[in-house]
């Protein structure tokens, strides 16, 4: 299961580690982190994933910035919350490459704020698998 992780909206997207292929779950929107962790409960209940990713926002040019310090927080609440080791994956470009694959798919500019970030946690997602050695 994957996070592209916002104060405002929380993409999740969920993947099969056989297949190494990851699909846009759902958004979380709110900004009250009782509230998302109760979401994220549900969705860790039902779908019992083995691994957490999140996304870890930087500047183009790697550097980091206030964000970065907020999805780091996050990642560590959730590992600490849920005991499911979590992994944290660069996501520089995701939203960018969310945008395209909603233009690619024709959902139009005004319609595609309801899907980017759950769009870009699967880019999360499948980057991580893209580069996770396969084992013999």
């Amino acid at each position: 299961m994957a996070f592209d992780f916002g104060k405002r909206y929380i993409g999740i997207a969920i993947g099969e580690s056989e297949l190494k292929l990851a699909h846009p779950l759902t958004t979380i929107t709110s900004e009250v982190i009782k509230i998302q962790f109760e979401a994220i409960a549900k969705l860790i209940t039902a779908w019992e994933p083995k691994l957490l990713v999140v996304g870890l926002p930087l500047h183009d040019d790697g550097a980091e910035h206030e964000m970065t310090r907020l999805s780091r927080l996050f990642a560590r609440r959730l590992e600490g919350r849920f005991r499911i080791k979590v992994v944290m994956v660069d996501e520089r470009f995701t939203t960018r490459s969310a945008r395209l694959t909603l233009n690619e798919l024709g959902i139009r500019r005004s319609q595609q704020d309801r899907f980017i970030d759950q769009v870009a946690a699967q880019h999360i997602l499948q980057s991580f698998f893209d580069h996770v050695p396969t084992t013999p």
